[in-house]
């Protein structure tokens, strides 16, 4: 008999212990969600804030940009350009006609493609 009340008071405080270990773990995870929300409430207020500044920083640009349009006249155009140094000079293009590539090839060619069986 006494071989089955140890067991069950060993029963009983394995229990208890578990109960704790389960009371404790919820504890965490309580702590931990309260921890979550309170920083989730943080960063939307800094958000929050951002924005606030941001629209303030555009209505106060807005308010300080000058309305000015720029306009054309037809003298803005007329006046000679000067250049800050000579244009480009690029090579004509070489005007080949396709009978011509056909029959023989051109002089100039550095290099020889046809290949030969």
């Amino acid at each position: 008999m006494e071989n089955k009340k140890s067991k069950v008071k060993y029963e009983e405080g394995e229990e208890e212990e578990e109960e704790t270990k389960m009371e404790k773990f919820y504890s965490l995870l309580r702590s931990y969600r309260e921890a979550r929300d309170r920083r989730r409430k943080q960063l939307d207020e800094l958000e929050k804030n951002d924005k606030k500044k941001r629209k303030k920083k555009l209505t106060e640009q807005e308010t300080t940009s000058s309305s000015w349009v720029p306009s054309f006249e037809r003298e803005d155009f007329t006046t000679e350009v000067v250049f800050r140094r000579p244009p480009l000079v690029l090579p004509a293009p070489i005007e080949r006609s396709s009978k011509a590539n056909k029959k023989e090839p051109h002089k100039d060619d550095a290099l020889d493609l046809k290949l030969a069986l």
